[in-house]
């Protein structure tokens, strides 16, 4: 090693050291408003209904805000949503796993892959998770998706890592989301519950930058 490059490798390390101590330094932003309750429990023909989940999965899940919603339409048409906040004091990132979930509760996984959706927010379209999950006769096609910023929508949890770091070293906040969209179908109905699916997510990422939590140090 030359002495030109010594001299860089001790200034980097020095700088990367001298970053560490300035961001744990750092107080952490905590959730002052959650603001995801306050989404439409009526949106466009679908009209919403509260549910929750047995208090130990909420114990799991260990989110900052759950939102656990069914929504209907007049046609029959219904799509379960549930979003799960995590500030940037939890990392900003759910331990959620939708495949290894599925599998856990007995569905087994037919599809596994993503589509396309083209909301009013996103007009060039974005990428989504998309899965198809059988149990008996009993299908659920499922759309999920990770939302960081307000606005930025992201497929994996790599993607989300890579945002939460960059969002803590420029603005000292990585908090995200996970959220899903599921539709149980019979077996003739896959495709219209798909279509279903993703109507109403592009509804609902429509609406979701409106409603980001709010953070403050």
């Amino acid at each position: 090693m030359t002495r030109r490059s010594c001299f860089i490798t001790i200034f980097l390390l020095l700088i990367t050291f001298v970053g560490v101590i300035f961001l744990g330094a750092r107080s952490l932003p905590v959730v002052v408003e959650t603001n995801l309750e306050k989404l439409p429990m009526k949106i466009d023909t679908y009209s919403g209904s509260e549910d929750s989940f047995p208090e130990k999965v909420y114990r799991e899940l260990n989110a900052d805000k759950n939102i656990y919603r069914h929504y209907s339409n007049e046609k029959g048409e219904k799509a379960d949503l549930y979003i799960g906040y995590y500030g940037t004091a939890k990392g900003g990132r759910t331990p959620h796993n939708p495949l290894a979930c599925l599998s856990g509760a007995g569905w087994v996984v037919l599809q596994s892959s993503t589509t396309t959706l083209y909301p009013t927010y996103y007009p060039k379209g974005i990428k989504v998770n998309y899965m198809l999950a059988r149990k008996g006769p009993i299908f659920e096609t499922l759309l999920h998706w990770y939302q960081s910023e307000g606005d930025l929508v992201l497929q994996s949890g790599v993607q989300q890592n890579i945002r939460r770091f960059l969002g803590r070293v420029f603005h000292n906040r990585n908090d995200g989301a996970f959220v899903r969209l599921t539709v149980t179908s019979t077996k003739e109905g896959i495709d219209k519950a798909k279509k279903v699916a993703e109507d109403f997510s592009e509804k609902i990422l429509d609406l979701l930058p409106n409603y980001w939590p709010t953070e403050k140090s």
